[in-house]
C-alpha cells in the first residue's frame, strides 16, 4: 500500500522550517542588541565605580598626613618644643567611617554591574541555543519525511516545556532592573555632591522613570499600542 502522507510531512516541515528560522533570527537579533546595550553601559558604570568605590575605604593621602602629623609631634616633643598640632597618636584608620550614601551607591551600582553582566552572558547563551535548535530541526540527514517531522516535534516539544521563549523575555526585564538601579545609584550619588546638578538629573531621570512605567502599563490599557516592554 503506498503511503500518501509524504505531500503532508513536507508541508509541515517547509512551514515549520520556516517558522523556526524566524524565530532564531529575532532572538539572535534582540540578543546581538542586548549585547551591545551592556558592553557600553557596564563600561560607563565601571568607570564611575572607579570614583565611588574610594569612598569605601580612607583616602591614602589622609593616612599619610595623620602619620607625618604624628612623628613631627613625637619629634617636637621630644626636642622640648611646645607646639601643639590637633592631630592624635591613635591609628589615622581608627575613627574612619564609611558615609551611608557611598554604601548606598557602591551597592546600587555593583548590582546593576552583576545584572548587566549576567544579561550579556544570558544574551549569549540564546545566540548559542538559537543556532542548534535550528541546526537540529533542519538537519538534512538522511531522514524520511516522517522521521524528521518527528524530530522537529520532538525538540518543539522540549523548547516549550524548557520555557525557553520566557527566559528570552525575561532578559531584557532583568536589563531594565539594571539600568533602574543604576539611575538609583546616581540620584543618591548626586545628592550627596551637589543639590544643584542633582535636581537637574533628578528631574530627567523622573521623567524616564515615569515614561517607561506608562510604556510599561500602557499594553494592559490599550491592546492595539504598539508600545510594548517586558
Amino acid at each position: 500500500m503506498v503511503d500518501g502522507s509524504g505531500p503532508l510531512f513536507s508541508m509541515y516541515l517547509e512551514m515549520a522550517e520556516k517558522k523556526d528560522k524566524e524565530i532564531a533570527e529575532r532572538w539572535k537579533a534582540d540578543a546581538k542588541g542586548i549585547i551591545l546595550f551592556t558592553g557600553l553601559f557596564s563600561a560607563a558604570l565601571a568607570t564611575l565605580l572607579t570614583i565611588s568605590v574610594q569612598d569605601l575605604r580612607q583616602n591614602s593621602t589622609d593616612i599619610s598626613a595623620s602619620y607625618l602629623a604624628n612623628i613631627f609631634q613625637l619629634l617636637a616633643d621630644r626636642n622640648g618644643s611646645h607646639i601643639s598640632i590637633p592631630f592624635s597618636l591613635s591609628p589615622p584608620s581608627s575613627d574612619f567611617s564609611v558615609p551611608k550614601h557611598a554604601v548606598w551607591v557602591n551597592t546600587l551600582w555593583l548590582l546593576s554591574l552583576v545584572i548587566s553582566i549576567m544579561c550579556a552572558l544570558s544574551a549569549t547563551f540564546v545566540q548559542q541555543w538559537a543556532h542548534r535548535y535550528v541546526k537540529v530541526t533542519a538537519s538534512e540527514e538522511p531522514y524520511s519525511l516522517q522521521k524528521r517531522a518527528r524530530i522537529r516535534a520532538f525538540f518543539a516539544e522540549g523548547l516549550d516545556k524548557s520555557r525557553l521563549p520566557l527566559v528570552v523575555e525575561l532578559i531584557p526585564a532583568f536589563l531594565h532592573l539594571s539600568v533602574f538601579l543604576f539611575f538609583a545609584g546616581l540620584c543618591v550619588f548626586l545628592f550627596n555632591l551637589n543639590p544643584t546638578v542633582f535636581k537637574a538629573v533628578g528631574s530627567f531621570v523622573g521623567v524616564c522613570v515615569f515614561t517607561g512605567l506608562c510604556i510599561i502599563i500602557m499594553p494592559i490599557l490599550r491592546y492595539d499600542t504598539p508600545y510594548h516592554s517586558p
